[in-house]
């Protein structure tokens, strides 16, 4: 045991020798840089942050922006099933009904050919993201989305829109992965809730405006009752490129690639000048200090390193959080007009309550933002995990009513779980992914959850199709049951496994994850991942 002790020990030497060799810091000055910049983050307030990082913000915000397309172009799939029209152009005749239905089938169809696409874009992403950055994977997915659209919005079947939405759903995979992780890395601890969590109100907004678009466009009785809503999507790539192709990348992926002058550039571009909080050396030897003590830890940066050691507990939480997604009971809001029409609202109606509940989500966002600078995550995600439940128990038992007001009721506590959704779970899944996954393993343990939650959403998307469809098991709000017993489970794993991650540094975290500290003791275990570099560097000048 000794003579490995000092086997690495001498390897550790080894790497802290050629660095200085080649300029680079030696490690107990990194250490003690590295220190500064962290009590410095500590230190720094929300305004502060936002005086020294106002670029961060304006690039991330316009990053995060994608997020709108998919928002809109997955709740547009939803609500077009409630079209007249469209279910008239890809539906079949139904005469027991007198109406146009499209199957349960290729219902499941569509929305899990895009889910589909979303792994096999989250998979590429994942790679092109390690080799060639965010801003250029986010630059080639949005003009591929650009060329895709084209296939919906001409589709002359369903089969054709079938293929559209895989196609779709390569772009929207790179953006699920990409968003976060640069949200994550391009600011201060303080700002990075407020950033990823930013990532939710995208999504919200462009549920909004698909809610809107359909409204406006539900009473046409002609095909661009469906093809303006997908027309629409071409309104966000062009100013969204517009602003990319000037974005910086992320100093932390400068730095896995070895190149300090290339996160100097970035980290300046991300910042105000003449800060008096703020030592931009300091805080690139933070990345570089945690970015090291990670390569101690494990060296390898492969899909397969995310399943060892300290990081295959770090890769189980991140993908249990976008599980405990699906598991929740959300998928129902992506439905929300769809199963108001099925139980028993007209396609006007569900629209504009399907407006009001988009609104009420964009609200519940931003109050997420108070909530978490003054509580802790994991009790925010636990607490409304436990409010979810509760509320899809209630719908459940209103689907026994026969009035007209039990189906107005069923609507208000859907826009009620709507709202509880958007201000715990929904925006803190995305703070939770971005701070658990270790840096060097972020891009990749990220694509790996997210395509869980897609794989997931599609035994969710295929029994809420069965569920919800008046040509399969037309369960109605009856569903809601369904989807509470799920939420129970979700809020048991959420207990015991979920860590609280607030106010701390990647290296704190890493080094609460290496200790194997129990997930309800993280909040108040103290750990100080300087300490021993620091305190050599003392003795030695202590000595000189």
């Amino acid at each position: 045991m000794a003579h490995e002790k000092e086997t690495i020990a001498d390897k550790d030497a080894e790497v802290v020798a050629s660095r200085h060799d080649e300029g680079v810091i030696p490690s107990a000055d990194l250490a003690s840089d590295a220190k500064n910049a962290a009590d410095s983050e500590h230190r720094m307030t929300l305004l502060q942050a936002i005086k020294t990082y106002p670029k961060a913000v304006a690039w991330s915000v316009l990053l995060s922006s994608t997020l709108i397309m998919e928002g809109y172009d997955l709740a547009l799939v939803g609500n077009l099933y409630a079209s007249p029209m469209f279910k008239q152009k890809y539906g079949v005749y139904d005469p027991a009904t007198d109406k146009y239905v499209i199957s349960a089938a290729w219902q499941s169809g569509i929305s899990n050919g895009a889910r589909a696409g979303e792994i096999i874009g989250l998979i590429i992403a994942g790679w092109t993201a390690d080799r060639y950055g965010y801003k250029m994977t986010t630059i080639g997915s949005v003009l591929l989305l650009v060329g895709c659209i084209f296939i919906l919005f001409f589709a002359p079947n369903i089969q054709t829109l079938v293929i559209g939405c895989v196609m779709c759903g390569l772009p929207w995979g790179a953006f699920q992965s990409v968003t976060p992780a640069y949200a994550s890395e391009v600011a201060p601890t303080v700002l990075r809730p407020y950033l990823t969590t930013f990532i939710n109100m995208c999504w919200v907004i462009g549920q909004f405006a698909s809610a809107g678009v359909n409204r406006a466009t539900v009473n046409r009785t002609d095909e661009w009752a469906y093809r303006i809503p997908y027309a629409v999507q071409w309104a966000w790539p062009i100013p969204i490129l517009a602003g990319l192709v000037f974005a910086p990348e992320s100093p932390w992926w400068s730095i896995r690639h070895n190149d300090r002058a290339g996160a100097k550039r970035s980290l300046l571009r991300l910042t105000s000048r003449n800060q008096p909080n703020f030592n931009a050396d300091e805080t690139l030897a933070l990345m570089e200090h945690t970015n090291e003590m990670e390569k101690r830890i494990k060296e390898g940066v492969t899909y397969r390193d995310c399943f060892k050691g300290v990081d295959l507990r770090r890769t189980e939480i991140v993908v249990g959080i976008w599980l405990v997604q699906t598991l929740g009971g959300q998928n129902i809001m992506g439905y929300f007009t769809y199963f108001l029409t099925q139980a028993g609202m007209d396609a006007s109606n569900s629209f504009s309550l399907s407006m009001a509940n988009s609104a009420l989500g964009i609200v519940g966002t931003a109050l997420s933002w108070f909530l978490m600078s003054r509580v802790g995550r994991r009790k925010i995600h636990f607490v409304g995990l436990c409010c979810q439940f509760t509320i899809l128990v209630i719908v459940g038992c209103l689907s026994f009513g026969t009035t007209r007001a039990s189906v107005w009721a069923i609507g208000g506590m859907l826009i009620l779980f709507t709202f509880v959704y958007d201000l715990g779970v929904g925006p803190v899944t995305y703070s939770l992914v971005s701070e658990l996954s270790s840096t060097r393993l972020k891009a990749k343990t990220i694509v790996l959850a997210r395509a869980a939650y897609n794989a997931s959403n599609i035994f969710v998307n295929v029994m809420t199709n069965y569920q919800l469809s008046s040509a399969a098991w037309n369960w109605g709000a009856r569903a809601a049951f369904f989807w509470a017993g799920s939420c129970l489970l979700s809020c048991i794993w959420v207990y015991f496994r979920l860590p609280e991650p607030k106010d701390r540094t990647y290296a704190e975290l890493d080094i609460l994850f290496e200790r194997g500290v129990s997930a309800r003791k993280f909040a108040k275990t103290k750990v100080d991942p300087y300490e021993s570099e620091v305190s050599e560097k003392r003795l030695s000048s202590g000595t000189a």
